[in-house]
């Protein structure tokens, strides 16, 4: 009698983890859905003021500079790490996939088959060397304005292509069509 009793307390417990823990789920992925959207918002906000004043040539520097200071920025004031990553980047050394990463961004391309990539998104709780983390991406579709730069040789402009072959000799970060993946936005925030 006495072990049953353990055991539907155990069972109990066990139970309202799991639905805490869907509870967290929700309220982690409504928060990095929310600071997804606003760097993405505050990125094509500089991006398009840059390209109307100036061009898709002096553009560039937006997502070289300013976008990767936006990024940080947001990381601090909610203590998670906010970015962007690409399974085809243009700095190898920003915004590289870790194995999480790449595993989503793969999702992200056979969802694409079924999926409007508006909306894709992916959220998980997991335990990693270092802890415990919530991870959230929210998938970025390749839009008109991406194609001037992140297009095919016939749509980027020579002028793009020699800016693009000075600042970034490794340029993988081309090639894409209008609604393709480009890459995602990723949070990785600890639980402790």
């Amino acid at each position: 009698m006495k072990t049953r009793v353990i055991a539907a307390i155990l069972a109990s417990a066990a139970m309202a983890t799991s639905a805490l823990a869907d509870d967290d789920i929700a309220k982690y992925q409504d928060e990095a859905r929310n600071a997804a959207k606003e760097l993405m918002m505050q990125m094509r906000g500089e991006m398009m003021k840059e390209m109307q004043a100036n061009g898709p040539v002096s553009a560039i520097k937006i997502c070289q500079n300013t976008a990767p200071a936006i990024a940080s920025e947001m990381s601090r004031k909610h203590g998670w790490h906010i970015g962007r990553v690409s399974q085809k980047t243009r700095n190898p050394f920003l915004g590289m996939p870790d194995a999480w990463e790449q595993k989503v961004l793969a999702a992200f391309d056979q969802r694409l088959e079924k999926e409007n990539p508006v909306n894709m998104e992916f959220a998980e709780i997991v335990t990693e060397p270092q802890g415990k983390f919530f991870r959230y991406m929210k998938a970025v579709p390749v839009q008109d304005t991406c194609l001037q730069c992140h297009g095919t040789p016939d749509t980027v402009s020579q002028a793009v292509k020699d800016k693009l072959a000075s600042d970034y000799p490794h340029d993988k970060a081309t090639g894409y069509t209008l609604g393709q993946i480009r890459g995602g936005i990723t949070v990785k925030r600890p639980l402790f």
